[in-house]
């Protein structure tokens, strides 16, 4: 099944009723998706898939044929990482590390869709990410200072 990946061409050659996290992790090798619940409901599996945050964990790979997925991975460009990424590390954001690479593809689409998004909108829109570290105040005023240019 061809798709576009992180911004180039792609090939799963997986069976078609297999999940995309579980594809993008054991077929290509792209282990910044996280399996957390299996449900959908917590958000380590984050991805982007036309422009959409979805749970990779509950995407089959039928569903993302001749689609373009953007991971965790894919959010870097030309070696420097994303503004959400590099005000993550920048604040010390991230505690465990588990849950931020969903939190950060959900904030990197929000912060790309709604630029000025303020601290109860982040709030809102990460609200389907599970951070058992209890950072979150951390994430949203990093997500924030993601907005400042550079």
């Amino acid at each position: 099944m061809d798709l576009t990946l992180n911004g180039a061409p792609a090939t799963l050659a997986g069976d078609h009723e297999t999940s995309l996290l579980t594809a993008l992790r054991d077929e290509l090798g792209l282990v910044g998706t996280r399996f957390g619940c299996g449900q959908g409901l917590c958000g380590a599996c984050f991805v982007e898939v036309d422009g959409t945050v979805v749970p990779s964990c509950q995407t089959p790979m039928w569903q993302v044929a001749d689609r373009s997925i953007t991971t965790v991975e894919g959010l870097s460009r030309d070696g420097r990482p994303h503004p959400v990424q590099q005000a993550i590390l920048d604040r010390q954001a991230a505690q465990c590390g588990f849950c931020i690479s969903g939190i950060v593809v959900r904030a990197a689409v929000l912060l790309r869709d709604e630029p000025a998004a303020d601290a109860d909108r982040v709030a809102e829109a990460l609200d389907r990410n599970l951070c058992r570290c209890g950072a979150q105040r951390r994430i949203i005023e990093a997500v924030l200072a993601a907005r400042e240019p550079a």
